[in-house]
């Protein structure tokens, strides 16, 4: 530029105007290239629908939502940390990237790794003459926006757990934004890391209850284990009170008080109710329907059948299972609201008994609302859980006199 001596810019090599263009694409290029976002360009604001796929439960639809304001508002700002909470597919790995890339067109570094990849570039630096460990790692510490996808999916060694709360910790003490995708709970991600997390002065936490947008009629909300997506048709709108099949005075109306008792717990689940009755006699329909009404209103109930349950936790004894025994049975105490269908029908070795005591047992003593059906006889069921049954300050057994259903 021409300009006078002594002028502070003068003899400043400058960009020609002509070139300045291809310059801009060149450095935008090498942001992108430096946020691993190759693959994940497409994923912006733009194409992520704000309310889901048509048919959401409209919790699920608000959840969404609010995980797209929230991740907008951050984009803005980068204020904060950011931590998105959700299934597999339910969008927290969109939003986060639509982040990233909103940030990198304006000319910011953002640095885009699943945890996985994370660890696995800090461990390659190792064996790479060109670059150092040490670099690498301030390089990840430091970059002005950093987002962690899929943050519990990780090998939880005790190198990877330093590294992460290394990270972690950095960017807490110094106030860096940070963007975190999870599927675990809180209770589930180490204390010190779950520490910083919760201050709720630097973290927004948003909870995205929509479903997997691949498989939408998976709608069984937090707990793997829940089959309550087959049984969505179960509501208490559509349960047969079987008026017209010719059934006895009695029976109709011992199946009209099983409603009415089944429809008042719904609206407010509190202590135990159980179900007894022959098969088909409609006693899984009124826990699906309790479930169902429980889950219009926004919360995820756990709907699951006691031999898979017990199947299930048989399977996280296999050294290639993806989650832990100790995971996955904690999850099942201490969830807010569970269904257990068909208790009797599961294999009575000394395992299982001892299993499902200790999860009766569990949720007796925290007096977690708990639906129970069975065709046992109360009095054929384990006498430790029986027991826990026959409290009535915390459990009703409603019995269903009526035969099985027939459709006929």
């Amino acid at each position: 530029m021409d300009h006078p001596v002594g002028h502070p810019n003068f003899g400043e090599v400058e960009i020609c105007s002509c070139r300045a263009e291809e310059i801009s694409e060149l450095n935008q290029n090498r942001l992108y290239a430096l946020s691993n976002l190759k693959e994940l360009r497409e994923l912006t604001f733009e194409n992520f629908n704000p309310r889901g796929r048509v048919g959401l439960r409209p919790v699920q639809a608000e959840s969404l939502e609010l995980a797209h304001t929230h991740a907008k508002q951050f984009a803005g700002n980068m204020n904060g940390w950011l931590v998105l909470q959700g299934i597999y597919g339910s969008g927290k790995t969109h939003l986060a990237a639509a982040i990233s890339n909103f940030v990198v067109d304006l000319g910011i570094q953002s640095i885009f790794l699943t945890v996985p990849d994370l660890l696995d570039t800090l461990r390659f630096t190792y064996d790479n003459p060109n670059e150092s460990f040490e670099n690498k790692f301030d390089e990840i510490r430091n970059t002005p926006l950093l987002i962690l996808d899929d943050f519990g999916t990780q090998n939880a060694t005790e190198w990877a757990q330093e590294k992460l709360f290394q990270i972690i910790n950095f960017r807490y003490i110094n106030k860096l934004p940070l963007v975190i995708t999870t599927n675990l709970d809180m209770k589930d991600i180490e204390g010190r890391i779950r520490s910083r997390l919760e201050d709720p002065e630097l973290v927004t936490k948003v909870n995205i209850q929509a479903p997997d947008y691949r498989n939408p009629m998976d709608d069984r909300g937090d707990n793997r284990l829940s089959t309550l997506h087959l049984h969505g048709d179960q509501t208490f709108a559509n349960f047969q009170s079987r008026k017209n099949k010719g059934l006895p005075k009695e029976h109709l109306t011992n199946l009209q008080e099983a409603i009415d008792q089944a429809t008042k717990y719904a609206e407010s689940p509190n202590g135990w109710i159980v179900f007894t009755g022959t098969y088909g006699s409609g006693k899984t329909h009124l826990a699906a329907a309790i479930a169902n009404y429980q889950l219009d209103l926004g919360f995820s109930p756990s709907f699951i059948v006691v031999p898979d349950l017990l199947d299930h936790l048989r399977a996280t004894f296999n050294p290639k299972s993806s989650v832990s025994y100790d995971r996955l049975f904690d999850d099942i105490k201490k969830t807010k609201l569970l269904i257990l269908d068909d208790l009797g029908t599961q294999s009575a070795t000394p395992w299982a008994k001892e299993k499902l005591y200790q999860l009766f047992n569990h949720r007796y003593a925290a007096k977690l609302a708990t639906v129970i059906t069975t065709s046992d006889y109360i009095k054929e069921i384990d006498p430790r859980i029986e027991s826990r049954m026959q409290d009535n300050r915390l459990c009703k057994i409603v019995p269903i006199t009526a035969p099985g259903f027939t459709g006929k």
